[in-house]
């Protein structure tokens, strides 16, 4: 199966925003990955509901919103107003995070939980069977450009495992390098959230990049 390549747009040039969306859907990048901060649960504000219906408003791809914010359950409703069609929720950051889940899947959406380095598997395998995605941080949630957190493959390696009994997609999110996409696609996870580590801020066109990380 492809593999699922998902630029998080938070790396874009918001200079020109609706050209950033067009070059990538040309690309044929697979989702557009919105991560939404809201400077509590992490030390950072990053995209609004304004962002996500630009993206959508320039592709017929699908959008994600990693919500990296207190009570997500309390605003997943403006996300899938906004446009995304995946939402993912942080299980740390709700009260009800099964409740969360099925109204998410409810609205006809797909819901997916954010798994952070710290968080044991342990914990939220009960939550499994509620997710139609899985969100692996292979960095401390918050910020671009950081280091990959080598202590995360056995949390990946239990989950490539794990998802075909319980039928969910497992993606990774955090210094997603050529390498590690080459690494863990041939592993079996389903796909890679894009940023400065891969796609952007580079001299070739995404449309070349993404060409290159289709054949790793």
């Amino acid at each position: 199966m492809q593999k699922l390549l998902c630029p998080s747009m938070m790396c874009a040039d918001f200079s020109n925003l609706s050209k950033e969306i067009v070059e990538l859907n040309k690309a044929n990048v697979d989702i557009f990955h919105c991560d939404i901060m809201d400077g509590n649960y992490v030390q950072n504000i990053t995209m609004g509901l304004n962002d996500v219906r630009t993206v959508k408003k320039y592709t017929e791809k699908l959008v994600d919103c990693h919500l990296m914010i207190e009570n997500p359950g309390e605003k997943v409703d403006w996300f899938i107003e906004a446009g995304a069609d995946i939402i993912y929720i942080h299980p740390e950051t709700e009260k009800f995070v099964i409740k969360t889940l099925n109204h998410i899947r409810s609205r006809g959406k797909k819901s997916g939980l954010a798994v952070n380095p710290d968080l044991s598997l342990g914990s939220i395998q009960e939550l499994f069977p509620y997710c139609d995605y899985i969100l692996v941080m292979t960095v401390n949630p918050g910020f671009a450009g950081q280091t990959f957190i080598e202590s995360t493959i056995d949390k990946i390696r239990a989950l490539i495992q794990l998802k075909k009994q319980y039928q969910f997609k497992l993606l990774i999110d955090g210094a997603c390098s050529p390498e590690v996409i080459k690494k863990y696609s041939h592993l079996g996870v389903d796909g890679f959230i894009l940023g400065t580590s891969a796609l952007f801020n580079k001299e070739q066109t995404y449309t070349e990049i993404v060409k290159e990380l289709r054949v790793l």
